[in-house]
């Protein structure tokens, strides 16, 4: 026997205005009148025989037959959605817009999207580099690139890299001038670069066993691009972040003159909604970003080190 469904029509109504707890900003959302959502949302409740709303003096709540009827609804219209993306865009073909940090960008994406190209020619990729996440809601987002510890409540997130800390510097200033960097105490001698995302100067510091270096001495910066371009240009030693100055120590723009490093508290996460994890163009993103990220990953997970008085890292 087939079940009785509700109107349909209605749906979108209730669930703009249960999310909202207004049927004026579900309106808006849904771009008719504050009327229409009052009649559609009453004619939903007389099929059902129960209220869902709760009409307060100037509040709008729930009632608990309200709140159980959101989850199925919610989760029935984010499959039609996600279906209905599916037959608009079978293939992978078309653009595939990815917010991520401007820094990370910069220096280890746009510098790897060659390959992804070449990989799947047919996807067009559209990076929007920004510092705040993307509300998938109301961005025209399909997928993100985030730096944290992973908590991104209602969304898929897969973390793909780790970072480690650790000072890097133009090899001409690890290893030239009057004050060559040989033990981390050298430290005193040179200018300190600052990252205003990351400041972790005075830990790095600690663990060195150094402490006659003053941490918070030197100019800082709010990218953490710029710091590691200050630093290729010998203007200091910054503390470098693995995952970003991984490049610019491939080509021995950078050095590392310690072998102390520590673990980064954060790490790279692949974010996206649920519903759309299993799409063509965001799986086909996702898979090359992995295995990108296992292509920069030496087997000891660290840099080399370059020795005062080589011309070489060890």
């Amino acid at each position: 026997m087939v079940k009785r469904l509700p109107p349909l029509k209605p749906l979108p109504a209730f669930e703009a205005a249960a999310r909202t707890l207004s049927f004026t900003q579900a309106a808006e959302e849904l771009n008719v009148t504050q009327a229409a959502i009052s009649h559609q949302i009453k004619a939903l409740e007389e099929a059902l025989g129960a209220p869902l709303f709760r009409r307060l003096n100037r509040a709008l709540r729930l009632t608990e037959e309200g709140e159980a009827f959101l989850i199925p609804v919610r989760r029935a219209l984010e499959g039609l959605a996600d279906a209905a993306e599916r037959v608009r865009q079978p293939q992978k073909a078309g653009a595939l817009t990815v917010s991520v940090l401007p820094s990370f960008a910069s220096t280890w994406l746009v510098p790897r999207l060659a390959r992804f190209r070449q990989r799947e020619p047919e996807i067009d990729i559209r990076l929007s580099a920004d510092y705040e996440l993307a509300d998938f809601d109301r961005d025209d987002i399909d997928a993100a690139i985030r730096w944290g510890k992973g908590d991104y409540p209602g969304l898929s997130a897969e973390r793909f890299m780790t970072e480690e800390l650790f000072p890097v510097c133009s090899p001409a200033l690890a290893t030239e001038g009057p004050h060559p960097l040989k033990t981390p105490a050298d430290l005193k001698h040179h200018t300190l670069l600052h990252d205003d995302v990351l400041t972790d100067w005075r830990v790095w510091l600690l663990a060195a066993g150094v402490d006659d270096v003053d941490p918070s001495r030197g100019p800082s910066f709010n990218y953490s691009d710029l710091v590691l371009q200050a630093a290729i240009a010998g203007q200091g030693v910054a503390l470098g972040r693995s995952s970003l100055a991984h490049d610019a120590l491939a080509r021995g723009q950078l050095v590392r003159p310690f072998d102390v490093s520590l673990p980064g508290d954060y790490a790279y996460y692949f974010v996206c909604p649920d519903y759309a994890v299993d799409r063509p163009r965001v799986k086909a993103f996702r898979d090359w970003l992995f295995e990108e990220a296992e292509r920069d990953r030496p087997e000891d997970a660290r840099a080399p080190i370059l020795r005062p008085g080589e011309t070489t890292p060890a």
